[in-house]
């Protein structure tokens, strides 16, 4: 009701403003043709007036040419004290032949304060859409702290289950006790078990943790009160602890429910943390927050799950016993998880019998559902491009490849001379990685641009890994060094193509030294050299744990496993440069190379 007594009185200051607008611009318009008062006059004296008539102030002469004059007069008194001997001599006298006086001669006061009331309207409109804008002041605050600023699940939408979540058995086994909670409560409060107040869900970017908070709801039947971090923090001191208190009331009447905080790092971050003071609005929302949770009143039969993918910045106080009880990790999917989940997101696709989704499922380690549901909805426009009623392998694989890579980019102009650079870059990639026994197989090798990239190696993996053993990680090394390599072998030249290439090796050399232990000269210690620190304050103030002298021994090591794999790719290439030449002249040729390809080109050795 509020809301419309607001837009209601804003939509009448509007419409009496553009009334007045209105009066003034017909009020000008009208005087626009007038003659001066001193023209006026003068056709009195020298007789050329027949006859005139005055309305208010405003006069109206019609002369004896026939043409009709018109003039605002400041004040009638004025003109009759100026003027009215001689109309009356010209008048006996049969000069003028008719003149009328109006009654009313008093001074047009609307005319002469329409500005000023023009004025003042639209300064209050102007600071009625400033209020507006800055939230209203107090009864934004209001409004702002308000619930209605989190979605509620209505008895008539759809339900998310855990039949709709695949790829994350355990996770569901270790939600489902929540929900038998919820159901059930009174058969864990007989024993004096105490469900977990708060169930964090923890893991990358789109691996289905908001999927499974929905499904949490909807398999127990509560309400389900979800609303994002950064929904809590608004301009206004105080809007945010207010609104957490609204969305625990909230929570506690419609008992048993689920409150979800997706992004809970927006509000949830470390206190202290960084440069300048502690006393904001984010501080303040996470206190209420802490204090809703497990403070002196009790939240029973509300349960709050939350998801980040940041939970190494989340304040500590947030994450003990009796707040978030409990961490649930959502990491990516295995190869069962992945055949599992486009299943899920190929129910209603058209598949071609050609379709194997396990094979797919293979060669997408490290694919999160979200970009499973990426590769298929990619496949069906793909198809949808080529008049096909059916999805194909075809159609699956290429879009695999656009999902890690981008799209093809056939249109660019590229030099003979870079085209010959960019296919023995990629043969060098190719051929190392082949000759290298721990690394992934080549899948596709192509010289066609992709995004940034003049071209692209792209392998994919048999298996998922777990961990990275130190043999693998030289051979990764060795095999991003490979493009670069093969210029200088080839060509005695190297280019900035393998910019980036050196980035990833150097930055991978580094966390073997720095944070592994895996540098036989350092030995097994981790020196946090490849720590991320996320709050500027923080890492301006500390120092390195190390001395000057160890930080030379890094840099030292870093070098010679650098140098120690440019010249594994040298050897490498120089066993296998009749191999090298061939592929690269098959790219020149064709642009792109499949594994069978690849694979024929080492076979006929």
């Amino acid at each position: 009701m509020a809301e419309r007594r607001k837009i209601g009185f804003g939509t009448i200051l509007m419409v009496i403003l553009a009334v007045c607008v209105v009066a003034y611009v017909v009020s000008t318009m009208r005087t626009a043709g007038d003659i001066p008062y001193s023209e006026l006059r003068q056709y009195f004296l020298e007789e050329k007036v027949q006859e005139f008539s005055i309305s208010d102030t405003r006069i109206t002469a019609k002369l004896k040419g026939g043409s009709t004059v018109t003039s605002d007069l400041y004040d009638f008194d004025l003109f009759y004290q100026d003027l009215n001997d001689l109309v009356q001599k010209q008048y006996d006298s049969g000069i003028i032949t008719a003149y009328n006086y109006h009654a009313d001669h008093s001074t047009n006061w609307l005319q002469l304060l329409l500005p000023y009331v023009l004025a003042f309207l639209g300064f209050i409109l102007l600071m009625n859409l400033m209020n507006r804008m800055a939230g209203g002041g107090a009864g934004a605050q209001d409004k702002l702290s308000r619930f209605g600023e989190a979605k509620v699940s209505t008895p008539g939408e759809k339900k998310v289950t855990f039949q709709d979540v695949a790829g994350a058995d355990e996770e569901k086994e270790e939600l489902r006790e929540i929900v038998e909670f919820l159901r059930e409560p009174q058969k864990y409060l007989d024993l004096g078990a105490h469900i977990p107040k708060g169930v964090l869900l923890v893991g990358p970017p789109g691996t289905g943790k908001t999927l499974l908070a929905k499904a949490v709801a909807g398999e127990a039947g509560v309400q389900f009160l979800s609303i994002s971090g950064s929904d809590f923090v608004e301009m206004y001191v105080g809007v945010g602890a207010s609104r957490v208190r609204d969305l625990f009331q909230q929570a506690k009447k419609s008992a048993p429910a689920i409150i979800f905080i997706d992004e809970i790092d927006a509000v949830g971050r470390q206190r202290g943390s960084g440069l300048g003071g502690g006393h904001d609005e984010r501080e303040q929302t996470l206190n209420q927050l802490l204090v809703e949770m497990d403070g002196f009143g009790s939240n029973e039969g509300v349960v709050v799950l939350a998801a980040t993918n940041r939970v190494d910045i989340l304040d500590p106080a947030l994450l003990r016993p009796g707040r978030f009880d409990r961490q649930v990790y959502v990491g990516l999917p295995d190869i069962k998880g992945r055949e599992e989940i486009l299943q899920v997101h190929a129910k209603n696709k058209p598949l071609a019998e050609d379709v194997d989704l396990r094979q797919i499922a293979r060669g997408t380690a490290g694919f999160t559902g979200a970009d499973l549901e990426n590769l298929l909805n990619e496949a069906a426009l793909l198809a949808g491009r080529r008049s096909e009623s059916f999805i194909t392998m075809k159609d699956l694989q290429e879009s695999i490849i656009k999902v890690i890579a981008g799209p093809e980019k056939h249109s660019r102009v590229i030099p003979e001379k870079e085209r010959r650079l960019t296919a023995y870059h990629e043969a060098g990639h190719a051929v190392v990685m082949h000759a290298l026994p721990d690394l992934d197989p080549v899948h596709q090798i192509t010289i066609v641009p992709r995004g940034e990239a003049g071209g692209m190696t792209i392998y994919l993996p048999d298996e998922d890994r777990s961990y990275l053993s130190r043999s693998y990680m030289l051979d990764r090394i060795a095999g991003l060094l490979g493009g670069r390599a093969a210029e200088q072998l080839v060509l005695g030249d190297i280019s900035t193509g393998a910019s980036n290439d050196i980035s990833r090796a150097t930055q991978l050399a580094r966390k073997m030294v720095g944070t592994y232990g895996m540098s036989e000269q350092l030995g097994n210690v981790a020196f946090d050299a490849g720590h991320d620190e996320v709050f500027i304050g923080k890492s301006m103030a500390q120092t390195r744990p190390y001395s000057e002298k160890t930080a030379a021994e890094m840099d030292g090591e870093i070098r010679r496993i650098m140098d120690d794999a440019y010249a594994r790719c040298t050897a490498i290439l120089e066993q296998y440069r009749p191999q090298l030449v061939e592929v690269a002249e098959y790219l020149l040729a064709n642009e792109t190379m499949t594994a069978e390809e690849f694979e024929k080109v080492f076979r006929t050795e």
